[in-house]
């Protein structure tokens, strides 16, 4: 059961860190939640106080991962219209088979959202421009938190990997 438990566990956790990237998944509360799988087998245990701070920061993250991008938006003088281009543009850059396809298609999804909005090229550019920013910050973040719930899952696991044997 604890092979099982731990698998699963390692698959939320790659699905995290996918997650970091795709819009649909959650990236850290799903890194989190591979760690609450893993406090449940009997070879590792997790203290319920790293549990609970490591749920606090998954779920600032996630409503950081709201207000990030609307910042770079309005602070560039984008719209909703930057920020669902955005958004599209990043899941067609992660379709598509070109090269940078993750760094390309925001920004075009951005400017595209932008220049639907607004007629101005100039001031497309400049909303794109933030709405790019922020996405790629908010990105990071959710990359970072969910390698250091990573981090920690290896750790826990090292540490306890003689009970398996």
């Amino acid at each position: 059961m604890e092979v099982f438990l731990v698998l699963i566990a390692l698959l939320l956790m790659i699905l995290g860190i996918i997650g970091s990237f795709l819009p649909v998944l959650p990236g850290p509360l799903t890194s989190w939640a591979g760690l609450l799988v893993l406090h449940f087998s009997d070879g590792v245990e997790l203290s319920h106080t790293f549990l609970i701070a490591t749920l606090l920061v998954a779920v600032f993250i996630y409503v950081l991962d709201y207000i990030i991008p609307a910042l770079g938006t309005k602070r560039f003088g984008g719209s909703r219209a930057g920020m669902i281009g955005t958004t599209l543009g990043l899941i067609v850059g992660l379709l598509s088979p070109i090269p940078l396809g993750i760094i390309i298609g925001p920004f075009l999804g951005a400017l595209i959202g932008e220049m639907i909005h607004r007629n101005d090229i100039k001031k497309a550019l400049k909303a794109a421009f933030g709405s790019f920013l922020g996405f790629i910050a908010s990105t990071f973040l959710k990359f970072i938190v969910a390698i250091v719930f990573l981090g920690f899952f290896i750790v826990k696991l090292s540490e306890h990997n003689a009970n398996w044997y």
